[in-house]
């Protein structure tokens, strides 16, 4: 006899169709049930999320209309590099346009002149309604008596965007707090190299910190003033909440071509300047402070490694946080004109403009400065 054949098993059965054959298996479901190493990385996950979601201060949905519109000023101003540059190249995507495009890139490389000659400024542009609420995010304000009889040197102190509010428009009332002065504050070189963006710092007065640019502007006459910001980019990275720490005693450039054209200077502190955002640690010996000074050795300026605020919330992004800025313009310092004055007369003057900064700070660092942590260091 022929063994008898079993049955099949119930997991053959399932394998089986209806009518008896064999058919192809599939592949079984994923399990429903999570393993508890599983469960326990997504509960981490989940919390490490909740708890970022809950470290960001939102913006309230009931914000005054006129904050809002301050917020977006300065973001807009913050990113115009990149507007006026994407506009750029996407008019090139326009072939009818090359023709103009390339009469304009000549003119504004090789043929205008205006950042050496003290710049075009235009009315309409320094009175813009757009720079009053940029000025008024912070705010800024201004105080000194400086007759227009004299050309003028500011120095700026420390670096900071008040400089663009105060000397850069009207929004704080430059012309009215000083009438008969021309302001023209001074940015790199390379910033006139930008297409559009370079028409844009024009029109507001702002002009190349070149020599020749500082020279054409001294000897226009009385009443025309430049504003330096003398620490620059090596003070920016010093930069942080509740310090004063200004590159200065090294920078003598502006000093001396004060001197040369008879020009007053007057000293310019800032106060809330440094608050506006946060850096990483960078102190001097670090790896990133040699990696942000190489940058600036080659490319002229350097990036601090900042954070501030965003535009729907208030502790994260890259908007400066709304802070108190208040520019406090000193004493005019007269110097006596000498076309090569030597280093002994430089430094007389620095000594005395060093001095009229140190009575600003402690005139009003009691008023304007209450969280610092440290009081005013002269460094480099």
């Amino acid at each position: 006899m022929s063994p008898k054949s079993e049955a099949p098993s119930i997991q053959e059965q399932q394998h089986l169709s209806v009518d008896g054959h064999a058919r192809e298996e599939r592949p079984s479901k994923l399990p429903r049930n999570l393993s508890a190493s599983t469960l326990k990385k997504l509960s981490k996950f989940s919390v490490a999320a909740a708890t970022a979601t809950s470290s960001v201060k939102f913006v309230p949905a009931q914000v005054p209309r006129k904050r809002r519109l301050q917020t977006l000023a300065v973001a807009t101003w913050s990113v115009m590099i990149v507007i006026t540059s994407c506009t750029w190249i996407f008019l090139w995507s326009i072939p009818p346009l090359w023709p103009f495009l390339t009469i304009y890139l000549v003119w504004a490389l090789f043929i205008d002149r205006a950042p050496e000659r003290g710049g075009r400024a235009t009315g309409w542009m320094r009175h813009a309604r757009f720079w009053r609420y940029f000025a008024d995010y912070y705010p800024a304000s201004c105080e000194a008596e400086l007759p227009p009889d004299r050309p003028y040197v500011f120095g700026y102190h420390p670096h900071g965007a008040g400089a663009l509010a105060t000397f850069g428009t009207e929004a704080t009332g430059f012309s009215k707090a000083f009438p008969g002065l021309k302001p023209h504050l001074l940015t790199l070189t390379t910033n006139f190299q930008m297409p559009f963006y370079r028409d844009i710092l024009l029109a507001m007065g702002i002009c190349s910190v070149s020599k020749k640019s500082c020279s054409s502007i001294l000897k226009s006459g009385p009443g025309n003033a430049i504003t330096i910001v003398v620490g620059g980019a090596a003070e920016s990275l010093s930069a942080r909440p509740g310090t004063a720490d200004l590159t200065l005693r090294k920078r003598l450039g502006f000093i001396k071509l004060a001197i040369q054209y008879g020009a007053d200077l007057v000293p310019v502190f800032s106060f809330g300047e440094n608050d506006i955002y946060q850096q990483m640690p960078n102190e001097k010996g670090t790896t990133v402070y040699a990696l942000q000074r190489k940058f600036q050795a080659i490319f002229g300026f350097t990036l601090p490694l900042f954070h501030g605020r965003g535009l729907l919330n208030y502790n994260f992004g890259l908007m400066p946080y709304r802070r108190r800025i208040i520019a406090v313009v000193g004493k005019p310092i007269h110097v006596k004109q000498h076309d090569k004055p030597d280093l002994e007369e430089v430094m007389e003057v620095q000594q005395r403009y060093i001095a009229e900064l140190t009575r600003i700070w402690d005139t009003y660092k009691d008023e304007f400065a209450k969280t610092r942590v440290r009081e005013l260091r002269f460094v480099d």
